[in-house]
């Protein structure tokens, strides 16, 4: 009796996905001022704005900055368009969306 050849369908491992988050973020100026940006990687831009000539022209003339704010995002555009709608409000609606208390 000959065997029977069974063809086994070769399995790849799924590709796993990297969750690159990005960020939309409010940083308060030394002088208390209100900045509003976009990045991946939200540690390293903070200290980008606080010491190196990689921070915004409007952060190296305020300096020192504070994070005071910041929400994720699957994507850049995402982030992106959300920094452009912080950068459209107003001082109050910033200071409302940065309170600890709303």
């Amino acid at each position: 009796m000959a065997k029977a050849v069974t063809k086994q369908k070769k399995v790849s491992a799924p590709a796993q996905k990297t969750t690159v988050q990005y960020y939309a973020y409010i940083l308060e100026c030394a002088d208390g001022t209100l900045y509003a940006g976009s990045t991946s990687d939200l540690k390293r831009r903070v200290e980008e704005h606080n010491g190196s000539p990689k921070g915004a022209k409007y952060t190296r003339a305020r300096r020192p900055v504070v994070l005071k704010y910041s929400e994720a995002f699957a994507t850049l555009s995402e982030a992106a368009k959300r920094e452009a709608a912080l950068k459209r409000l107003t001082r109050i609606e910033k200071m409302k969306l940065i309170s600890p208390i709303h």
